[in-house]
C-alpha cells in the first residue's frame, strides 16, 4: 500500500509523493509507462482512468532501500494549482494509494532504520525553527551529530555494564577484586561526566529550539508596551498616556542574541470597575502564571512612592513574590532620574534588591538606553550563551538524560558505599535504557505516535 502526501497551497510547481510496495505500479498506470530509471526524472502525461489528460510534468523514481523511507518512493511533479493538484491526487487515491498521516514517510524511515529518532525530529525542528541558529542546529542533528554523541555514551555503558556483570559472574577468576580495584568506579565517573556534558549542550539546544515565554507585568503606563516596541523593533503596540490603553495580552516573537522570545505584553495590574480592562487584567495575571521569565516593569519616577522597594512593589502586583530565577525587575524611565536624590533612591534599590538574591536592569524605553544589558541579563537568568556548534534538542531529550545521570548517581553509591555489584548492574542497565529512549533504541509505541503525530502532513 502506497502512502501519499496532500498537496497544500498553490505554487508554480506541485508535488505529490507516494511510498511503498505499489508506488512503482500506481506511477506506471497513472503514466502509460512501462518503467522508470531509479533517480532520472522523466516527462510524462499523467492520465484519467478513461485516457484524458490530468496534467503533465516529471516522475522522479528513488528505488528502495536507497531512498528517504526506505521503500519504492515515487514523485509526481505537476502544476501546483489546487484543482489540478486534487484531480491528480484523487486519481492516485483510485488506484490504491491511501492518505499519509501526519509524520508517516518520517515513520517510515525510521521503521526502515533509515533515520534514528533524533534525526527524525530534526527534519520536524528545521521547518519549525525560528532562527537561523535553530536551523543550523537542526540541521547538524538531522546530519547524525547529536545521535553519535548519544551512542558514543551508549556504547560506554554497554562496556561499563559487561565489566560490571563479568565481576559478578566470575568473581574468583582473577586475584584482583573488580569492583573495588578502582576500574569500574573511573569509568563510571568519566561516563558521568560526559553524559553532564551532553545534558549542558543539550540544555542550549531546547532554548534554541523552544525560546522562552516571557510576560511584561507591572502598574499601567510603566512602560510594558514601549518595551515591547524596543525589543520588537517596531510599533506592535499602541503606546499612550492614558492609563489602562492595553486591555488585552498582546503576544510577539523576535530573536535577539539567538535566543528566541515568545513576548507577551499585558494589561497594567491595578483595581478598575471597567469590565473590559478587569477581563485585560485577569488575563494578564494567567500569562503572569504561565511564564517561563518575569519582566516586572516600573516607572522611577512614580511608582515607588506607596512600596518603598521593587521587591515590595512585586509583592503588592503579583500576591507573593516570584522566585528570582524566574523574575527580572526592569526599572524605567531611567533617563528622567535628573536630581541626585532620585538617582541615589534608585542606586540603593538596586543594591537592596541584589543583597536578596534578584536583579534589576535600569532602561529607558524612550532613548534605548540599558536595553543591550537587560537582553543580555534576560540570556544569562535563562542560562542562554550564543550558540557555538550547538545541537537541537527537546524536552524528553532533557527528561531522559536527567534520568540517566540519576541512574548513574544511583550506581556509583550502590559502588562506592555499598560495593553491590548486582545492584550497581541493574542502576546501569536503567541508564543505558532511559539513554536509548533518545534515540529510539527503546521506545514505547505511544511516545512514538505522540512523536510523529505532531509532524505536518508529508514529512
Amino acid at each position: 500500500m502506497a502512502a501519499i502526501a496532500t498537496p497544500l497551497g498553490r505554487g508554480g510547481v506541485g508535488v505529490i509523493r507516494l511510498s511503498g510496495a505499489r508506488a512503482y505500479e500506481i506511477a506506471c498506470t497513472l503514466t502509460g509507462k512501462s518503467a522508470f530509471t531509479p533517480r532520472m526524472a522523466s516527462f510524462c502525461r499523467f492520465y484519467q482512468a478513461d485516457g484524458t489528460v490530468i496534467d503533465e510534468g516529471l516522475v522522479l523514481y528513488f528505488k528502495g532501500p536507497h531512498s528517504f523511507t526506505g521503500e519504492d518512493v515515487i514523485e509526481l511533479q505537476g502544476h501546483g494549482g489546487m484543482i489540478l493538484q486534487n484531480q491528480l491526487l484523487a486519481r492516485v487515491f483510485e488506484l490504491g494509494a491511501k492518505q499519509a498521516s501526519a509524520g508517516e514517510f518520517s515513520y517510515r524511515a525510521f521503521d526502515n532504520d533509515k533515520l534514528d529518532l533524533v534525526q527524525a525530529e530534526a527534519i520536524a525542528d528545521a521547518i519549525d525553527a525560528t532562527s537561523a541558529a535553530a536551523a543550523s542546529s537542526a540541521i547538524r542533528s538531522l546530519s547524525g551529530e547529536f545521535s553519535q554523541k548519544i551512542n558514543q555514551l551508549l556504547e560506554q555503558l554497554i562496556h561499563l555494564r559487561l565489566h560490571v556483570e563479568a565481576a559478578i559472574d566470575f568473581p574468583d577468576e582473577e586475584d584482583v577484586d573488580f569492583l573495588s580495584d578502582g576500574v569500574i568506579q573511573d569509568k563510571l565517573e568519566q561516563t558521568q561526566a560526559k553524559i553532564q556534558q551532553v545534558l549542558a549542550t543539550a540544555k542550549q539546544g531546547q532554548l534554541l529550539r523552544d525560546g522562552i515565554h516571557v510576560v511584561l507585568a507591572g502598574r499601567p503606563n510603566a512602560g510594558k508596551s514601549s518595551l515591547l516596541n524596543r525589543l520588537a523593533g517596531q510599533e506592535r503596540a499602541i503606546v499612550t498616556d492614558v492609563a489602562g490603553t492595553t486591555r488585552d495580552t498582546l503576544q510577539e516573537t523576535v530573536v535577539l542574541n539567538g535566543l528566541t522570545l515568545h513576548l507577551t505584553d499585558t494589561a497594567g495590574l491595578r483595581e478598575t470597575e471597567d469590565t473590559v480592562e478587569r477581563i485585560g487584567i485577569e488575563r494578564a495575571r494567567t500569562a503572569i502564571t504561565q511564564a517561563d521569565m518575569l519582566l516586572m516593569v516600573y516607572d522611577v519616577t512614580r511608582d515607588l512612592k506607596e512600596e518603598s522597594t521593587p521587591l515590595q512593589l512585586a509583592e503588592q502586583l503579583f500576591g507573593a513574590l516570584p522566585e528570582a530565577k524566574r523574575l527580572l525587575i526592569i526599572a524605567n524611565k531611567s533617563d528622567l532620574l535628573s536630581d541626585s536624590h532620585a538617582e541615589k533612591t534608585a542606586i540603593v534599590s538596586k543594591k537592596e534588591i541584589e543583597n536578596q538574591g534578584y536583579e534589576q536592569v535600569n532602561v529607558s524605553c524612550e532613548t534605548g538606553v540599558g536595553i543591550d544589558t537587560l537582553i543580555e541579563a534576560l540570556c544569562t537568568k535563562v542560562g542562554f550563551h550564543p550558540p557555538e556548534n550547538s545541537l537541537i534538542a527537546r524536552t524528553r531529550h532533557i527528561d531522559a538524560l536527567r534520568r540517566t545521570a540519576d541512574y548513574l548517581t544511583e550506581a556509583h553509591e550502590q559502588l562506592t558505599v555499598f560495593m553491590a555489584g548486582e545492584l550497581v548492574a541493574e542502576s546501569l542497565r536503567q541508564a543505558q535504557q532511559s539513554l536509548g529512549e533518545i534515540t529510539g533504541e527503546f521506545s514505547a509505541d505511544d511516545l512514538l505516535g505522540k512523536i510523529f503525530g505532531s509532524f505536518c502532513i508529508g514529512k
